[in-house]
Formats: C-alpha cells, sequence, structure tokens
C-alpha cells in the first residue's frame, strides 16, 4: 500500500470513530495519527533488521505522542488509538483489524522471558481507558475490556471483561461485531456480588426475626403453663 493511500486510511478511521474530529486537516494533529506513521516507517525497519534505526525512529514517535509502540509489534488494519497518552504495546503483541484502545492502555509481558511474551488482539476489539493485558494470549475477536481492568488469562470472542484481575462477565452466544464502543455500560461483578450479599444477608435476618418470635412464644407458653401447675399459696 502506498503512502497517500495509507494516510488516506487512517484518515478514514479517525474521523469514523471519533465525534471530536470536524475537519480532516485536525487528524494530522492527531497522536494517533502521528504514530502509527512513526510505526509503518519502524515497523519496516525492523523487519529489514535495522533494529537501531527501528528504535531511533519509534522513540521520536513517543517523545512527540506519548505513545510507545515497539517496532516489532504487528498491526493490522483500521488501528486507532483515542487520545492515546500512555498507551504501551510491547514488542510481541500482535493486533488484528479494527482495534480500538484508550489512554492508558499496555499490551506488555509478564517477566523477562523471550519469545512470544506479549498479547495477541483479535479483530473489533474495544480496550477502554486504563486496562492492562499482560502476557502471551489471546484476546478474541469481537470482545470490550473494561477501564481499569487487569487481564491476565485468555478471554473468548465476544467476551465482555471487567475487574481485577479481569474475568468475563458477558458472552455473545455468537462471535458477532461490536455494535457500539461504548466504555462505560459495562456489567459490574462487584455490584452484583454486593447486591447479592445484601439480599442474602436481608433474608437471613428476616429469618433471624421469625425464630426469635417462635422462641419468645414458646417461652411464654412453658411460662404459662409451669404457672398453672404450681399450687396456689394458702391451700393444702
Amino acid at each position: 500500500m502506498g503512502l497517500v493511500k495509507r494516510i488516506q486510511e487512517e484518515v478514514a478511521v479517525i474521523r469514523e470513530r471519533d465525534p471530536a474530529i470536524h475537519s480532516s486537516m485536525e487528524v494530522f494533529l492527531y497522536p494517533s495519527f502521528k504514530v502509527m506513521l512513526h510505526y509503518r516507517v519502524a515497523h519496516k525497519l525492523y523487519l529489514k533488521k535495522h533494529y537501531f534505526l527501528a528504535r531511533w525512529v519509534s522513540q521520536r514517535g513517543v517523545r512527540k505522542t506519548g505513545i510507545e509502540i515497539h517496532p516489532g509489534a504487528e498491526i493490522g488494519k483500521g488501528f486507532f488509538i483515542d487520545h492515546g497518552n500512555g498507551v504501551i504495546i510491547g514488542e510481541t503483541t500482535v493486533i488484528g483489524d479494527n482495534v480500538t484502545l484508550y489512554q492508558g492502555v499496555t499490551l506488555g509481558g509478564t517477566g523477562k522471558e523471550h519469545g512470544k511474551r506479549h498479547p495477541t488482539v483479535g479483530n473489533n476489539v474495544m480496550i477502554s481507558a486504563g486496562a492492562k493485558v499482560l502476557g502471551s494470549f489471546k484476546i478474541g475477536d469481537n470482545s470490550k475490556i473494561g477501564a481499569g481492568s487487569v487481564v491476565l488469562a485468555e478471554v473468548p470472542c465476544g467476551s465482555t471483561v471487567v475487574g481485577v484481575p479481569g474475568r468475563v462477565v458477558k458472552r455473545s452466544k455468537q462471535c458477532f461485531p461490536q455494535e457500539e464502543m461504548d466504555q462505560t455500560n459495562l456489567p459490574d461483578p462487584v455490584k452484583e456480588d454486593i447486591s447479592n450479599l445484601q439480599r442474602a444477608n436481608s433474608e437471613l435476618t428476616n429469618r433471624l426475626l421469625e425464630l426469635e418470635g417462635t422462641v419468645r412464644e414458646l417461652q411464654r407458653q412453658l411460662k404459662k403453663e409451669r404457672q398453672q401447675k404450681e399450687p396456689v399459696n394458702g391451700t393444702d
């Protein structure tokens, strides 16, 4: 793909996914646009084993945008980073088509191991602000990662993941593409667990009150029976 065609594609992707864009000229000021230009050049150098030059180009992009994409990462079409400051993408990361990341996302490893040590992100995935995906596993196609989540294990396709550590709280039976890029209306498993505990506590409390009432009633009946059996004072 030629340079002009590549730029046109980047502009179209950003205009489609960011409602704050009012003109194509604004796209040229966007960190996502700038860093992807640097990445494409750095990645070509990396593939040709010009590792120093690749890192040099990559680090220039980091200084300009606050987004760090290792030249060795593999990124598909339609990739978009919204805002983007603090995003880190590791060397062996593989990203599919039509993926959206938000600020503060990390696609990293878990240690000093060699080989494939970063995530593989499927197609049509959204990873929300501040989420950390750490380790060599796959995020399935059409999945959502909630803001602030820490994902340490594989995610099936069509899943919604939230929490620390991240867990699947919703999963589509069929892995259709996400219909929207909604980061806020996600299931809250902690809230659901607390609600369940509150309901269980209320039921136990009501049951305990019923038992206490039954015990008091039995005590009154026993006291009455004992009084009836006791002899009246002054009689033989």
